[in-house]
């Protein structure tokens, strides 16, 4: 991966695959997992010795109040590697997710563009066949006929 190039950077094409930038932030995630294991181990080994630290004219509780300051550092930096890793896992999908949207972008496009068109162009509509008979009084013809009593031409009003 060494070259002579002044533009070359080692991320940059780990950066443009969805698939090596998962790949590379899962080995991030794993040796972050393994540190916490370490300081996990840590934590408990340095809450052992301290609290067992006693300095003559203790109160039995004395070495447990000098030695919670230490056990909460300890335990925000586990908690700080534990975000970390959950944070690689879900910009691990961001990242494909990303990949998708820009994929799915120019058919949502298409789709939408064609879609406006539709709407701005009325549909071709056949011919619009008369059934109504000029003769027809006896049945049940068109009820949504004339609109107003000086628009029923042949027909009785009520």
């Amino acid at each position: 991966m060494y070259s002579n190039d002044p533009n070359h950077a080692p991320l940059r094409d780990v950066a443009q695959n969805p698939e090596a930038t998962a790949r590379y932030l899962a080995d991030v995630q794993r040796v972050l997992l393994d540190i916490g294991k370490n300081l996990e181990t840590l934590a408990q080994e340095t809450r052992l010795h301290c609290r067992g630290t006693h300095v003559d004219g203790d109160r039995f509780y004395d070495a447990w109040l000098r030695a919670k300051p230490v056990e909460r550092a300890l335990e925000d930096v586990l908690k700080n590697v534990q975000a970390v890793t959950k944070g690689l896992e879900k910009s691990a999908y961001k990242r494909r997710a990303h990949d998708e949207a820009v994929a799915n972008t120019g058919r949502k496009r298409k789709e939408k563009e064609l879609e406006k068109s539709r709407r701005n162009t009325p549909p071709i509509q056949a011919a619009p066949q008369n059934s109504r008979q000029e003769g027809a009084h006896g049945q049940n013809v068109d009820y949504g006929g004339p609109t107003s009593i000086y628009d029923l031409g042949i027909r009785e009003s009520a």
